[in-house]
């Protein structure tokens, strides 16, 4: 059973046709946070740069599963943005955000 604040239900047709750029939003998040590296040398940073990356992926994966249920994951959508400022990724970030509305207005995640 979902609640109103597991995020928003998307339509069956809403999801075969946004399919590919919701898709593609997650995995560019997923290779860019992979690619990202620590702003500073030494431990700490890298140890607090890992775990964004792992939470930037583990927020993808929410996402990528509340897809397949039917809906834009609201906690995969804050987790996966939270870790991505967190690495100096606002405009990945906003991108994210952005799923939210994919299927509202025509307008596509990652339009600017």
């Amino acid at each position: 059973m979902t609640t109103p604040s597991s995020g928003k239900q998307v339509s069956p047709e809403d999801r075969q046709k946004y399919d590919q750029v919701f898709m593609q939003v997650v995995m560019s998040v997923q290779q860019q946070a992979q690619a990202s590296r620590p702003p500073q040398p030494g431990n700490l940073a890298a140890m607090f740069h890992r775990e964004q990356v792992t939470e930037a992926l583990q927020g993808c994966a929410m996402l990528i599963a509340g897809w397949n249920a039917g809906r834009v994951d609201a906690a995969g959508v804050s987790r996966t943005s939270r870790a991505l400022k967190a690495l100096g990724e606002a405009e990945w970030a906003g991108r994210v955000e952005g799923l939210v509305n994919i299927d509202e207005d025509g307008k596509e995640a990652g339009e600017a």
